[in-house]
């Protein structure tokens, strides 16, 4: 059945794929964006298609559609850009979450918040189950996402206990492929863009850091699968690929895949609160949701190197200084 889906944060990264996916399965998709750190190039192939709008508005502002699903995605996710104005990115999870939540209860639909695995902070705990409750500074320099998304959750939790929201909250662990912005200052986007211009591949620390990176195919049929569940579920589920690499692999990776003579280089120091272990216990997600990533890392990869490379970087441009 076709249905009236607002994808708040469309025209990003995982929103416009989002939106490509729902469209493609025959609902009306509305797209919400200010375009801070998204561009309209990811969506440009959608206008003129009947069944989808896109609408430039910031989330921190109040906003009223009659749908039947909202997406709440809307939000900078590269440390880079959500540091870049924190006072804003703290509004943007806190009130975008607060506006989606309301006019899911004035209206009935179902919402979906893109919770993350940064709840988890640097986690003593590895893999991260959804019951591991985290190790997070309140007061750093990632406070302002890791905290936004933590105070997002409890909203959403809140709506549901008080007012029946039908909610549904996921934690997204790495995810990278085409339409990431290269200047998002992301590991994968850093090390391709890097690779392609020639330059040496740079890792924060000593790359022994572990991480997991999920492929954007794979990541969209999650967040499908969760919003499709019975209204008993609300989450919280992890999503992403439970198969950890190091920095120091992924860079591997990368060279091996754009070919030449590129050097990795150690050359910076690791950021405040960097953890050093993400992996996510996904045992949840394949219960409930019938799902588990399919896309290898290598495949991935290529895919997105092939991206990097049919795609005039000078079209885009750093949202922020920080990348």
């Amino acid at each position: 059945m076709s249905k009236r889906i607002l994808v708040t944060g469309g025209a990003g990264f995982l929103g416009s794929h989002l939106c490509d996916r729902l469209i493609g399965e025959g609902h009306h998709v509305i797209c919400l964006d200010n375009l801070f750190t998204s561009q309209m190039l990811n969506i440009a192939h959608l206008e003129g298609r009947e069944n989808f709008e896109f609408v430039r508005h910031d989330v921190t502002e109040g906003f009223r559609f009659d749908v039947d699903e909202i997406y709440n995605l809307a939000c900078p996710a590269a440390p880079g850009h959500y540091q870049y104005n924190p006072i804003k990115t703290m509004k943007t999870s806190v009130l975008g979450t607060m506006h989606a939540l309301g006019l899911a209860k004035r209206i009935g639909a179902r919402v979906l918040q893109a919770s993350t695995s940064e709840v988890y902070g640097d986690p003593d705990v590895h893999p991260q189950p959804e019951s591991y409750r985290g190790s997070v500074n309140t007061i750093g320099t990632r406070s302002c996402y890791d905290e936004g998304k933590r105070a997002a959750e409890t909203l959403m939790f809140d709506y549901w206990r008080v007012h029946k929201v039908r909610i549904k909250v996921v934690r997204i662990f790495n995810t990278y492929g085409p339409r990431m912005h290269p200047y998002d200052g992301r590991v994968v986007s850093n090390f391709i863009r890097q690779a392609i211009a020639g330059e040496s591949v740079t890792i924060y620390g000593d790359g022994n850091q572990s991480r997991s990176f999920c492929y954007v195919d794979d990541l969209i049929d999650g967040l499908i699968r969760a919003m499709e569940t019975p209204d008993e579920f609300t989450g919280p589920v992890n999503l992403g690929n439970p198969v950890e690499f190091t920095i120091r692999q992924l860079a591997e990776h990368v060279v091996r895949l754009v070919g030449g003579s590129v050097q990795i280089e150690l050359a910076r120091p690791l950021p405040e609160d960097d953890p050093k272990q993400r992996c996510p216990d996904i045992t949840l997600a394949r219960r409930v949701l019938q799902w588990e990533p399919k896309v290898p890392l290598e495949a991935g990869l290529k895919r997105t190197v092939d991206w990097f490379r049919s795609v005039n970087l000078s079209d885009y441009t750093a949202p922020t200084p920080n990348y």
